[in-house]
């Protein structure tokens, strides 16, 4: 294990070979954002991604969420006792040129082994601490009536991605993963004066999912035109051939943004400036009443209830 430590993570994160029980970090004199997350994904690596680019990717977005610069993470590894020592390198080596892509460092962390049989490979833990250097209370709570909405880019795409190479589908075009860190547009709104009312990334149960709980804690209603909200072909075929929605399948790049609606074209001409987010798009609005927390508008102008799943449509798959 002290091999594995000091040849391998040691090696790929760029820390000290005599690193003690716990990091020593400076604090910036601001407020700080802690976050935590534990990736299972099966299969280890899929189109667009792997396990490891996952676990930094989504860590940095939990952070960027709450508007955070991303600075420090940890990363705590759970291995299953034979897998391959080239596996676990493919996914420590992702890790690091993920953190490196993000501008965030990997400071400490840990190692277990559990037998044969009792891991899917292997599982990682990550925690993530970033600095607000703004005043904003970037939360549900903040949307108001009027507000507009606006998604940072396409949907869909992770969730197919991990389904079709969990399941061995084969399409005439391989679809890829969204997943990508999301700071970098997120700090450039800040840095741009816009008042963001609330963020949040549309991972498990997909954007409708994500819609809903925010609708539920700002106790108003979202109206979302159906035909402003972008999915590629490739991932809309998919859905209609497996039977599933992809306004409810998870995604670890794309998230929604909520701003009064004369921020709003400021705010699209920012994303659109990254590469990230260059698809982003306005999809709804936020109502004073409604009949339901979201309702979604289809091209002919009739409006239906969009609600949460009861159950998951995919296997846990972020």
């Amino acid at each position: 294990m002290h091999q594995l430590i000091r040849e391998m993570f040691h090696k790929a994160f760029g820390s000290s070979p005599d690193a003690h029980d716990s990091a020593v970090l400076k604090i910036p004199q601001n407020k700080i954002a802690f976050t935590t997350d534990s990736f299972v994904v099966r299969p280890l690596f899929f189109p667009g991604g792997d396990i490891g680019s996952l676990s930094i990717h989504g860590t940095v977005n939990d952070l960027a969420m709450s508007g955070a610069e991303p600075l420090w993470l940890t990363a705590s590894f759970i291995i299953e006792e034979g897998l391959p020592m080239e596996t676990l390198w493919k996914i420590v080596s992702s890790m690091a040129r993920a953190a490196e892509s993000a501008k965030v460092k990997i400071v400490t962390g840990d190692t277990k082994v559990v037998e044969r049989g009792h891991g899917d490979g292997i599982y990682i833990n990550t925690a993530g601490v970033g600095v607000l250097h703004h005043d904003l209370h970037i939360h549900p709570h903040s949307v108001r009536a009027g507000d507009i909405i606006l998604l940072s880019g396409d949907v869909g795409r992770h969730g197919m991605a991990v389904m079709s190479s969990r399941e061995s589908l084969e399409f005439e075009t391989t679809i890829q993963s969204d997943s990508a860190p999301v700071a970098a547009p997120v700090l450039d709104l800040l840095k741009a004066g816009l008042n963001l009312h609330c963020l949040r990334d549309c991972t498990r149960g997909g954007l409708i999912t994500t819609l809903n709980e925010i609708a539920s804690s700002a106790n108003l209603s979202f109206e979302i035109h159906e035909s402003a909200i972008p999915i590629q072909p490739e991932v809309q075929g998919a859905c209609e051939m497996l039977g599933l929605d992809p306004f409810y399948v998870a995604n670890e790049g794309a998230f929604v943004i909520f701003v009064a609606e004369k921020e709003a074209k400021l705010a699209l001409e920012i994303l659109k400036s990254h590469i990230q987010t260059a698809q982003a798009c306005q999809i709804g609005q936020v109502l004073e009443d409604g009949v339901a927390p979201v309702l979604i508008k289809n091209t002919l102008g009739t409006r239906r209830i969009a609600p949460v799943l009861s159950g998951e449509q995919l296997p846990r798959i972020c």
